[in-house]
C-alpha cells in the first residue's frame, strides 16, 4: 500500500507544479503560497475529522509537537521558495532542482537518523544529481 500511495504522491506533486505554474501567473508568489496553504489546511483537517483522528491530539508528546512544528516551518519555507522560483523560472528547470531534496533527504537520514546508506543509495544519489544537472543546463 505504501508504494501505491508514494506513486500517487508523485503524480499529485507533478500536478501541483503544473497547476501552480499556470495559477501563479500575475499573482504574488507569497499570496499564491498562502492560498495553496489554506486549501491544504482545510483538506488536512477535513481528513482528521473524517477519520475521527482529532481524539489523538491530547496524546501527542512535547517532542512530537516540537518536531511537527519545525517540520511545518521547513515546509512553509520550502513552499515560499518554490513558488517564487516557479514564478521566475521554467517549471521544467525549477522542479528537478526542487527534487534534489531526495538526495539531501538521503544524506540527512544517514547522518541524523543513522539510516543505512548503501552503494545502491550512493549510485542513486549520483544519478539523480547528474540527471538534475543535465535537465537544468
Amino acid at each position: 500500500m505504501w508504494l501505491l500511495l508514494a506513486i500517487l504522491s508523485s503524480v499529485f506533486a507533478a500536478l501541483t507544479s503544473i497547476l501552480a505554474k499556470v495559477g501563479i501567473d500575475g499573482v504574488n508568489s507569497n499570496l499564491a503560497t498562502a492560498i495553496r496553504t489554506a486549501v491544504v489546511l482545510v483538506m488536512a483537517w477535513g481528513m482528521v475529522f473524517l477519520t475521527n483522528a482529532q481524539k489523538g491530539i491530547s496524546q501527542i508528546s512535547q517532542k512530537s509537537w516540537l518536531f511537527l512544528i519545525l517540520s511545518g516551518l521547513a515546509t512553509g519555507a520550502s513552499w515560499l521558495c518554490y513558488y517564487k522560483a516557479l514564478q521566475m523560472g521554467d517549471a521544467s528547470k525549477v522542479v528537478p532542482i526542487d527534487k534534489l531534496s531526495v538526495v539531501i533527504t538521503l544524506l540527512l537520514a544517514f547522518f541524523f537518523l543513522h539510516e543505512q546508506f548503501t552503494v545502491k543509495s550512493l549510485i542513486g544519489c549520483v544519478l539523480i544529481g547528474t540527471g538534475t544537472l543535465l535537465m537544468v543546463l
